[in-house]
C-alpha cells in the first residue's frame, strides 16, 4: 500500500489524543474521516481509510508482534478481501468477515501445509482442498475445521480413499484403490475398517459402478481455484461431483452426524498419512491362495473387519454372478451397499409430509411448554385431552405462513407426552432442534411386515413412525397404564413414547405418527441387529437378503451371551415385569430388538496398540495395571462410574447397574479408543458372546478360529401395538392346522409372555 513505508516519526508529530493515541490525517469535525494514520498506545499502527471514526474503506494493521494485515475493513473490522500475515510465518489470502476468516480463501500454514477453499467464522467449513506438506492431499467436505462429509483423499504413495468422513476421520461407506491396483470396498469406523466388504485383487474385473470413468487432474483444481468469489461454492461441488465420479457409488453415501467444534483442519498426526498407514498395509493374499478348488484365480473376497482387525475372509462365490454379468455385478452390489435410510429432500414422495410434521411438533411443543409443568390428571388422558389446529400455507393468527401444502394438524395427549419427555431429561428445545430443525428428516427402509413408514431425526435420537388406525386406537387406549408402569420402573425396557400426531391433508388423507426413541443412539456401530420373538415357524432370513444392515431373526442367532450375575438377575426381573405389563394389556407380537458392538478380537490386539488406546482415553497408571491383571473382560475395562464423565444412553433415566467383579459397584464401560460409557440395563453392557452353532447365513469367521467376542449390548423390547384380536385368533387357528401351534407367533397373551421369556434365558444363559 502507497502508505507503508510512512515513519514513525511522522506519525509522533500528529496529534495526540485525549486517551494518549495519535492520529495523523483528515478529519470531519473531531472524528477521524477520510484517509490517515492511527497509532495505539500498545504500537499497534494503522494507515488506510477512515468512515465518521470507524476503519473501513482499505487500509493496512501493523501489530507490535509482527502481524499484519493489508486488505479492505468496515466499521472498524476486518471485513471483505485481504491478506493477514502471522508471526509464524503463515499467510492467510481471501475473504474476512468481522475479524474472522469467512468465505473463499487459501492458507498457508508454518509447516507449508495449504488449504484452499471456504471458510466459516474462522475455520475451513465448506469445500475445500488440503495439501500436507508431504504431497498427501484431501479434496471434500469440512465442517468446523475437520474433514466432515464427502471427501476424497489422495496419498502420495498413489493410495486413494473416496469416503465419508466424520471429525477428520473416515467414517462411513468408501471405497478404497491401492496404488498396486487391488480395491477394497466396504465400510470405515473412525478411521478403521469395521463390517463387511468386498476386497478386489489386482487386475480383478470391477462391477460397472465402480469402473473408473475418469480422473481429476491439478488443472481441475487450479482452475476451481481460480474462480470468482461467489461461485466457489458451485465449482468445488462440481470438482467433488467429478472425484466421486472416479467411482460410481453414489449409493453408498448419507450425510453423517452433526460434530464437536475442531480448531485443526489437519489429521491427528498433521500429516495425513494416517488413513494411509491404515490402507498401506493392506494384506493381500499369497498366490497359492488365489485358487479355489477348480484351480481357478479368484480374485474377488468377502472380508469383515472389527476395529481394524481382518476376522474373515472368503472367496466371492462365482454363482452369484459379481464376476461375470456386468448388469448383475450393478445390480447385487447396490442391494448390499444401499444404506438403510435416505436423506430427505426437496422432491422426495415425503418431503411435504415432513414438513408438516415439523411444523405442527414445533409448534404443539412450542404451546405446551410455557404451561407450568404438573402431575397428568385423568382428562389429560381422554378424549378432549387434544390440541387440533389447520395450517393454511399463507398462515393465519396462530399459524406461520409455510412453503407446504395446507394440512390439518392433531396432537393427541399432549400433557402426558410431555411429562414423558421430563421424565427422560429431554430438553424442549432440543426436541424440537432434533425434529424440527434446518437438518431434513431420514427415511429408513421398514424392517418388518407392517408397512409403515420410518423416519430418523438427523441427530439419530429419535425414530417417528406411520400407525395404522388400529395401533392409535390401541396406544391412546393402554396410555394411562404405559405412563404409570413408566413411570413406576426407571430401567423399563419397553419402547419410550414421546409423542402421538396425526395429519390431514386438504384430499382427506389422514397420517398418524408416533415419536419414538432410538435405541441405536450410540457412538458405537451396530454390527449385528436382531428381532427376537421367541417363535420359530417364518423366523429366518434368505441368504440373499441379508447384508449389514439387515435385521435378523430368532434362527438366524448363532450366539449366547454372557452377561455379568447381577445383570442377568436385574435384565430378566425387568423382562418379567415388563411382559407382565403387556399380557395384562393382551398385547403379543412384541419383540425384542437386540443390537451388538463386537470389539476386535483380543488376541488380535497387540498389548501396545491395547494399552496406547486406554491411556488415550485418560485412564490412570493404577487403572491400567488393574486392565493388565484383569483377564476376564479381556478388551474391556470396567472401572467405578464418575458422574459427568461418561457417554449415557439416549433417553436412559433410573439406576445403573452394578457390576460383581467391581465389588458390586455402580460402574462405566471403558472402551479403548472410544471412551468410556455409563453402564445401565440394556444399554451399554458388555458381553461375551459365544458361538453355539454355525450361523444358518452367514459366515463371521474361520471356522475353528474364534469362537467368542468381546461385545457390547443394547437391548428394548418394541413393537408393543398388537392385541390378540379376532383375527389373531383366526391366524393362530389357521396355522396351527399346518405348524406346531407352539411355532407360530400368533398364540395367547400368557402363552406368549412365557414362551418369550424362556427364549431370552436360552440366549442370555446362567454362567456356570
Amino acid at each position: 500500500m502507497a502508505g507503508a513505508e510512512t515513519s514513525m516519526g511522522d506519525i509522533q508529530r500528529g496529534n495526540t489524543l485525549p486517551n494518549g493515541d495519535v492520529y495523523v490525517g483528515n478529519f470531519a469535525g473531531l472524528v477521524p474521516h477520510g484517509f490517515g494514520k492511527y497509532m495505539w498506545t500498545d504500537g499497534t499502527l494503522y494507515f488506510g481509510e477512515w468512515d465518521t471514526s470507524k476503519m473501513t474503506g482499505k487500509g493496512v494493521i501493523q501489530w507490535p508482534s509482527g502481524a499484519s494485515y493489508d486488505g479492505d475493513l468496515s466499521g472498524g473490522f476486518i471485513d471483505g478481501t485481504g491478506t493477514f500475515k502471522g508471526v509464524d510465518g503463515s499467510v492467510y489470502k481471501g475473504s474476512w468477515r468481522m475479524n474472522k476468516k469467512h468465505g473463499r480463501g487459501t492458507m498457508v500454514y508454518a509447516n507449508s501445509d495449504t488449504y484452499e477453499g471456504l471458510w466459516n467464522e474462522g475455520l475451513p467449513d465448506g469445500f475445500g482442498k488440503y495439501t500436507w506438506n508431504g504431497g498427501n492431499i484431501y479434496i471434500g467436505s469440512w465442517k468446523s475445521g475437520k474433514m466432515n462429509g464427502r471427501g476424497v483423499m489422495r496419498w502420495t504413495n498413489g493410495d486413494t480413499l473416496d469416503c465419508n468422513w466424520l471429525n477428520g476421520l473416515a467414517h462411513g461407506k468408501g471405497f478404497c484403490k491401492y496404488a498396486s491396483g487391488a480395491c477394497y470396498v466396504g465400510t470405515w469406523d473412525r478411521g478403521l475398517k469395521d463390517g463387511q466388504g468386498l476386497f478386489y485383487q489386482p487386475g480383478s474385473k470391477l462391477p460397472y459402478n465402480l469402473e473408473v470413468s475418469e480422473s481429476v487432474t491439478d488443472q481441475d483444481v487450479a482452475s476451481a481455484s481460480g474462480s470468482s468469489n461467489e461461485n466457489i461454492n458451485n465449482d468445488l461441488s462440481f470438482l467433488l461431483q467429478r472425484l466421486c465420479n472416479m467411482w460410481r457409488i453414489r449409493s453408498l453415501f448419507h450425510r453423517p452426524r452433526r460434530i464437536s467444534n475442531g480448531t485443526t483442519p489437519v489429521l491427528d498426526d498433521n500429516s495425513g498419512n494416517l488413513l494411509s498407514q491404515d490402507s498401506s498395509t493392506e494384506p493381500v493374499s499369497t498366490d497359492e491362495s488365489l485358487q479355489d478348488n477348480g484351480g481357478d484365480k479368484v480374485l474377488v473376497y468377502e472380508r469383515e473387519y472389527v476395529q481394524g482387525v481382518l476376522i474373515s475372509e472368503k472367496p466371492k462365490d462365482h454363482d452369484s454372478g459379481m464376476l461375470h454379468s456386468s448388469k448383475t455385478q450393478e445390480n447385487i452390489w447396490q442391494k448390499q451397499a444401499g444404506g438403510p435410510m435416505e436423506t430427505i429432500f426437496k422432491g422426495h414422495r415425503s418431503y411435504y409430509l415432513m414438513l408438516n410434521l415439523q411444523l405442527g411438533i414445533r409448534y404443539t411443543v412450542g404451546k405446551i411448554t410455557p404451561v407450568p409443568l404438573r402431575e397428568v390428571r385423568s382428562n389429560d388422558f381422554g378424549p378432549r385431552a387434544r390440541i387440533r389446529m389447520y395450517f393454511p400455507c399463507e398462515g393465519s393468527q396462530y399459524t406461520p405462513p409455510h412453503c407446504s401444502v395446507n394440512f390439518f394438524w392433531k396432537d393427541y395427549c399432549p400433557m402426558v407426552f410431555r411429562n414423558l419427555r421430563e421424565m427422560f431429561h429431554i430438553d424442549a428445545a432440543d426436541y424440537m432442534m432434533s425434529i424440527c430443525g434446518d437438518d431434513s428428516l431420514k427415511e429408513l427402509s421398514s424392517p418388518g411386515k407392517s408397512g409403515s413408514i420410518f423416519y430418523l431425526s438427523q441427530d439419530e435420537r429419535f425414530v417417528i413412525k406411520t400407525l395404522r388406525k388400529s395401533e392409535l386406537k390401541i396406544l391412546l387406549k393402554m396410555l394411562p397404564k404405559y405412563y404409570n408402569h413408566v413411570r413406576a420402573y426407571d430401567n423399563t425396557l419397553i419402547t419410550k413414547f414421546f409423542g402421538v400426531h396425526r395429519i390431514t391433508l386438504k384430499a382427506g388423507r389422514k397420517v398418524r405418527f408416533v415419536v419414538m426413541g432410538n435405541m441405536f443412539c450410540t457412538e458405537l456401530r451396530i454390527h449385528r441387529k436382531y428381532d427376537l420373538k421367541g417363535s420359530t415357524q417364518g423366523r429366518s432370513t434368505k441368504k440373499e437378503n441379508i447384508n449389514e444392515n439387515t435385521t435378523l431373526k430368532d434362527l438366524d442367532l448363532s450366539y449366547v451371551f454372557h452377561v455379568d450375575k447381577p445383570w442377568r438377575e436385574a435384565l430378566f426381573r425387568q423382562i418379567s415385569l415388563d411382559c407382565m405389563f403387556l399380557e395384562s394389556q393382551s398385547i403379543i407380537d412384541y419383540s425384542m430388538l437386540l443390537g451388538i458392538h463386537f470389539r476386535a478380537p483380543y488376541h488380535l490386539k497387540t498389548a501396545s496398540s491395547e494399552q496406547g488406546s486406554l491411556e488415550r482415553c485418560g485412564i490412570p497408571d493404577d487403572d491400567l495395571l488393574d486392565y493388565e491383571d484383569k483377564n476376564s473382560w479381556k478388551g474391556f475395562l470396567l472401572v467405578a462410574h464418575e458422574p459427568g464423565t461418561t457417554v449415557g444412553g439416549s433417553h436412559i433415566r433410573g439406576s445403573m447397574v452394578r457390576a460383581s467383579e467391581a465389588g458390586y459397584e455402580e460402574v462405566d464401560l471403558v472402551l479403548p479408543g472410544n471412551g468410556r460409557y455409563r453402564v445401565q440395563l440394556g444399554v451399554n453392557m458388555p458381553a461375551r458372546a459365544q458361538k453355539v452353532r454355525e450361523d444358518m447365513n452367514t459366515e463371521l469367521e474361520n471356522p475353528g478360529t474364534i469362537e467368542e467376542y468381546d461385545v457390547v449390548l443394547y437391548l428394548g423390547i418394541i413393537d408393543i401395538l398388537q392385541e390378540y384380536n379376532v383375527s389373531k385368533r383366526v391366524e393362530h387357528a389357521v396355522k396351527s392346522l399346518k405348524f406346531d401351534p407352539f411355532s407360530i407367533s400368533a398364540v395367547d397373551p400368557s402363552t406368549y409372555s412365557k414362551r418369550f421369556i424362556n427364549f431370552l434365558e436360552k440366549v442370555f444363559p446362567e454362567q456356570g
